[in-house]
This record gives C-alpha cells, sequence and structure tokens, in this order.
C-alpha cells in the first residue's frame, strides 16, 4: 500500500470574469461511476449555464476531461493539468460557466477555467492517505492512563474506546511506529499488554501549505 494526495471534502467557490460567472466544483471520488455521477449532479444543478466542464483523475489510472462545448483545448485539458500538477488523484471537478456576454479569448478561457479548478482545489482541501495498521489493545482500568499516553506518544490514533471488564482501545498508525509502540508498552505494563492487528487501511492525514510546495 502507498500513501497518495486526494481531496478532503467537497469544496466550491466561484468567481467572476468580464461578467462570465465561473463556478468550480471539486469532490473527492473513487470510481469511474462515481465521477459521473458528480458531473451529472454539477450539470442538473446548474441546468442553465452554457457549459460545465469538467475532469477527473484516479488513483487506478483512468483520466477524463470535457470541454463540452468550449473551443477544443480551451477548457477541459487546462482542468485536467490542474489536477495532475497539483499531484491529487481519485479527484474529480467541474467549472461551470454562465456567459456573460463578452468572449474572453481562447487564452482568456485556459486562464479561468485553470482558475476555477484551482479555486475548488484550494476550497476542497487536500489530505495524504496513509496506509496504516489498525490495531487494538486491552488493559486494566489501572493501566488505562499510561497506555492512552503511550499510544498518543508513538503517533497513534484511538478509534474506539470501550469499558467492559477491561480497557479496550482500538487505534491506526504507521507500520514504522509499531516496534516501539511494542517495547514501551510491555516496559510500563511487564508484558501485559501486547497491540494486536486486526488489519490494513488508509487514513487521511492533512497536507500542509509546505508539504504542498514541495
Amino acid at each position: 500500500m502507498t500513501e497518495y494526495d486526494t481531496l478532503k471534502a467537497e469544496g466550491l467557490n466561484e468567481f467572476t470574469e468580464k461578467r462570465s460567472r465561473f463556478i468550480g466544483t471539486a469532490v473527492p471520488v473513487h470510481t469511474q461511476e462515481e465521477a459521473a455521477a458528480f458531473i451529472a449532479r454539477v450539470k442538473k444543478q446548474y441546468w442553465d449555464a452554457k457549459h460545465t466542464v469538467s475532469a477527473y483523475v484516479l488513483r487506478s489510472g483512468e483520466q477524463h476531461c470535457s470541454d463540452d462545448g468550449e473551443p477544443q483545448g480551451t477548457a477541459g485539458v487546462p482542468a485536467l493539468n490542474v489536477l495532475l500538477k497539483s499531484g491529487v488523484t481519485d479527484a474529480a471537478v467541474t467549472v461551470t460557466r454562465y456567459f456573460g456576454g463578452i468572449l474572453l479569448g481562447t487564452g482568456g478561457l485556459v486562464r479561468a477555467y485553470t482558475h476555477g479548478v484551482s479555486l475548488a482545489l484550494e476550497a476542497a482541501g487536500i489530505v495524504c492517505m496513509k496506509p496504516c495498521l489498525m490495531l487494538q489493545v486491552h488493559c486494566p482500568y489501572n493501566q488505562y492512563g499510561k497506555v492512552a499516553a503511550l499510544l498518543q506518544e508513538h503517533g497513534a490514533a484511538v478509534d474506539e474506546t470501550s469499558f467492559a471488564e477491561k480497557v479496550t482501545l482500538q487505534f491506526h498508525m504507521e507500520s514504522g511506529n509499531l516496534p516501539k509502540l511494542e517495547n514501551a508498552l510491555a516496559d510500563a505494563t511487564a508484558g501485559g499488554v501486547k497491540p494486536k492487528i486486526l488489519g490494513e487501511t488508509f487514513f487521511p492525514m492533512e497536507v500542509s501549505a509546505e508539504q504542498k510546495q514541495k
């Protein structure tokens, strides 16, 4: 499993250029069907708009772009290029245009659709999906505080805590941190608390402005 960047949530932003209104929308998707459904939803929402340009990139390798009636190469390809340059995947974008009566020209259209996608991505936010182990530990009540502190200290995020005969904590963390956590728990509990691996999946971590620039 390899980490990848994607969108945090659906994002929307808009701007006006020479009386044309541009509405950019970006959303995380996982399949071509999800991307197509998103594009159809936006077109239905803005049914009276002149154009709804779209693009998407999937982790499985599929890419798509559509000019939706704009001159060839002035809208869909620039939108796709912004997605590719951003490094995100499993992501779809649309830029809807309400024509304002003034022609923008080829260069103006490229700049407008590029800007629309950039605004939408910024509104959606970017997260890094990290491959993480899902784990579980059981501990006596008198060790709960110590165990919870060690999990936090070693980069684990607790997803669920239940209280019965013992305390059960389900958590996730990057696999590289597990050996040190195992040693710390063994030292703190005389070997009484051992993490059990439940599986592996992706968990989101927000990408900082500094990381985006790298």
